[in-house]
C-alpha cells in the first residue's frame, strides 16, 4: 500500500528529501535552513562552523537566524509549479547521502523533524508521491539486477566471494559479549561501535542504474564503477513498510543491545533493548530481502517498536538494495559496464 504524505513522513530520510526539495524550489527556504539547520546541528562550533564574510565597513555580525516558525511559513506558501522527477530523483539522492546512524543527525535532520515543520512539510510529500518518476518506489524486486563494483569496469576479477552468514553470526555475538563485558551501560559514553543492521560483506544487488551509483548512504565519493548484470533465483522477502522489518525482527530477534547502544542512542535518542534481524535463521525461510525505496524513506533510521521495551533500527542499508543469504545470485549473460562521474555535475554517465 502506497503511504499518504503525513505517514511518510514519519520516516526521517523522508522529512530530508522534502526539506531537500524545498530548498531547491526556493532560495529564501535554502538560507533559512542553511541558518537554522547550523543552529540545531549537534556540532555547531566544533565539527561544523559557521564562516562569514564581511566588508570592512560591516561589524562582521551575521544576519539574525529565521525562526522555525518562520520556516513554516515559508514552506506552506512554497510554490511546488519547478517539481518534476529530475529534481525529486536529486532530492533523494542527497537525503540518502545524509544519512548517519553513528552519532546525532545532523541539524538539518533535527529541523526537519521539528513538529512544526514537519506538519508544513505535508504538502510537498503528497506531491512528491504523485510526481512522474516515482511509481517504481513501491517496485518489488526485478528479476534484472546489477551488483556493482567501486573500480574501472576494464577490471575483469570476478565476483568477490563474500561472507557467509554463519561467520557473520560469529562475529555479531562476538562483538555482542565483548561490549557487554567492556563497554559501560551509560548510552551517553564517548563510545562508537558496530552500527548495521544488515550484513556487511554478504552480495547486495541494485534494480536500477544508474540511479543505485548515487543512492548510496554517506557516501565515500566514488568516481568509478563497474556495473555486472546478475540474476537471482529463490524466495524473496519485501520490506515495504517498517512493519515488515519490526514483524521481521521479532520472528528473528538477534540481541545486539550492548554493540549497539551508544551509537544508536546518539541517532534516535532511545536507550533501552535493541534487537536486529538473526540473518542466519532468516536465510532458512528466504533467499533475498528487498528494501523498496518507499520502505526506505518511512523507516530508515528511526526507533521502531518491536515489543515492550524493545526496538530496532534499519541502518547500513541503501534504498532499492536486495540483500542475499543464499547462494543462489550468478553474474548473468551481457557485458559488465563502466561507469564514471562526471565532474561538472557530479552524475554518472556510462565510460566510453
Amino acid at each position: 500500500m502506497t503511504p499518504d504524505g503525513e505517514s511518510l513522513l514519519e520516516g526521517p530520510r523522508a522529512r530530508r528529501l522534502c526539506l531537500e526539495l524545498a530548498m531547491e524550489l526556493d532560495p529564501d527556504i535554502r538560507l533559512m535552513v542553511f541558518q537554522l539547520g547550523y543552529d540545531l546541528d549537534s556540532g555547531r562550533g566544533k565539527s561544523r562552523v559557521l564562516l562569514t564574510a564581511a566588508s570592512p565597513d560591516d561589524a562582521g555580525t551575521p544576519p539574525a537566524a529565521a525562526s522555525p516558525e518562520v520556516l513554516a511559513a515559508a514552506l506552506g506558501d512554497l510554490d511546488p509549479a519547478g517539481l518534476d522527477g529530475w529534481r525529486v530523483q536529486a532530492a533523494l539522492e542527497r537525503a540518502v547521502d545524509a544519512a548517519r546512524y553513528w552519532q546525532p543527525p545532523d541539524g538539518e535532520d533535527v529541523l526537519a523533524g521539528l513538529p512544526l515543520v514537519r506538519v508544513a512539510l505535508r504538502s510537498l510529500a503528497d506531491r512528491v508521491l504523485g510526481t512522474q518518476g516515482t511509481d517504481w518506489w513501491g517496485e518489488s524486486r526485478g528479476v534484472e539486477q546489477w551488483a556493482i563494483d567501486w573500480r574501472s569496469g576494464a577490471d575483469p576479477a570476478p565476483l568477490p566471494k563474500h561472507l557467509s552468514l554463519a561467520e557473520w553470526g560469529r562475529r555479531e555475538r562476538a562483538e555482542e559479549t565483548q561490549a557487554a563485558r567492556e563497554r559501560p551501560s551509560d548510552p551517553n559514553a564517548p563510545w562508537s561501535g558496530w552500527w548495521w543492521s544488515v550484513p556487511q560483506g554478504i552480495a547486495r544487488t541494485a534494480g536500477r542504474i544508474p540511479a543505485a551509483l548515487s543512492l548510496v548512504e554517506d557516501s565515500p565519493g566514488w568516481e568509478l564503477a563497474a556495473v555486472i548484470p546478475v540474476r537471482g533465483t529463490g524466495r524473496t522477502l519485501e520490506i515495504r513498510t517498517p512493519q515488515d522489518w519490526t514483524s521481521l525482527c521479532r520472528r528473528f530477534p538477534l540481541e545486539v543491545t550492548a554493540s549497539r547502544r551508544h551509537a544508536w542512542f546518539s541517532a534516535t535518542g532511545r536507550n533501552g533493548r535493541w534487537v536486529i534481524p538473526d540473518w542466519e535463521l532468516v536465510a532458512a525461510e528466504w533467499d533475498a530481502v528487498h528494501l523498496t525505496v518507499l520502505g526506505y524513506l518511512n523507516g530508515a533510521g528511526r526507533a521502531l517498536p518491536v515489543g515492550p521495551g524493545t526496538a530496532t533500527v534499519m541502518a547500513g542499508w541503501d534504498p532499492d538494495s536486495t540483500i542475499w543469504l543464499t547462494d543462489v545470485v550468478r553474474e548473468w549473460e551481457g557485458p559488465r559496464q563502466s561507469w564514471h562521474r562526471v565532474p561538472q555535475d557530479r552524475s554518472w554517465r556510462p565510460a566510453h
